[in-house]
């Protein structure tokens, strides 16, 4: 039977529900991608997203790297153009749109190089937080490629136009460092804090109001390419049902009595 190309753990916080934790598996050959490990993704992300009381998802790499990218030893045996554009559109598209879908706030724990498509999934995640050992790179011009699984779309939305252009023209590798400054990623922080940063992070987002959550999400992703006067009407909508939520009431009620929420998700 073959190695699984990704390890899958939920830890469960009692009452509240549990944080899912995705490793990506092949260390050995920088957790690059290969067709299996993204079906397997694939399937990972459609469980997570159809547990009721998932509160969090952290993807991270294991060894000394955080993803790749392609691995280009399968990618010799595409034939062609065509063939290309199957891959892309049977197991990248489908990843990186499920990920950005889920209902919970997604984490990249960036531990090491992400490159190519890897750092495409890093920065397609809702937050980064990476080591300061961790590299970020696009390089698709040094094989003569183009930026994929959604990296054109969120580079320069995150960096701006002549920084996310400047990154897939050159393919330069940065820091983490100069990641973090220049808004491609949240946080970066010293290697020696980075496992107890990414728990802490962790924490935080599994105690957020998950409904709230979802709908920031789909707030945040509409006013991308909506209107000010669209995006005030989806604000009106999606506060409304966020209202109707229990943690909404919690957040009120806590308020109210000078104490931390206990947001139960619901």
């Amino acid at each position: 039977m073959a190695q699984s190309t990704i390890l899958l753990e939920r830890r469960d916080l009692g009452s509240t529900g549990g944080v899912w934790r995705l490793t990506l598996n092949r260390p050995d050959k920088l957790n690059s991608f290969t067709r299996a490990m993204l079906t397997e993704i694939g399937d990972a992300l459609t469980e997570i997203e159809a547990d009721a009381e998932a509160r969090a998802l952290v993807i991270t790499g294991a060894g000394r790297a955080f993803c790749a990218g392609q691995d280009l030893r399968e990618a010799a045996a595409v034939e062609d153009g065509e063939a290309v554009r199957a891959v892309i559109e049977r197991h990248y598209n489908p990843m990186i749109r499920l990920l950005r879908s889920l209902h919970i706030p997604v984490m990249a724990a960036v531990n090491g190089v992400a490159a190519g498509a890897g750092a495409s999934l890093a920065v397609a995640s809702d937050l980064v937080l990476a080591a300061h050992s961790a590299s970020f790179s696009f390089a698709f011009s040094k094989i003569g490629l183009i930026p994929d699984a959604g990296a054109t779309y969120f580079v320069p939305r995150l960096v701006g136009h002549a920084r996310g252009l400047g990154l897939a023209l050159l393919g330069d590798t940065i820091s983490a460092e100069t990641a973090a400054h220049w808004g491609l990623i949240w946080q970066a922080v010293p290697d020696t804090e980075f496992g107890s940063a990414v728990e802490t992070m962790a924490g935080r987002l599994a105690s957020l109001p998950t409904a709230a959550v979802a709908l920031m999400k789909q707030a945040v992703s509409a006013g991308e390419h909506h209107s000010l006067e669209q995006q005030l009407a989806l604000e009106a909508e999606l506060q409304s049902r966020a209202a109707e939520t229990e943690d909404f009431q919690e957040g009120h009620t806590a308020f109210l009595e000078k104490r931390s929420p206990h947001f139960s998700g619901r």
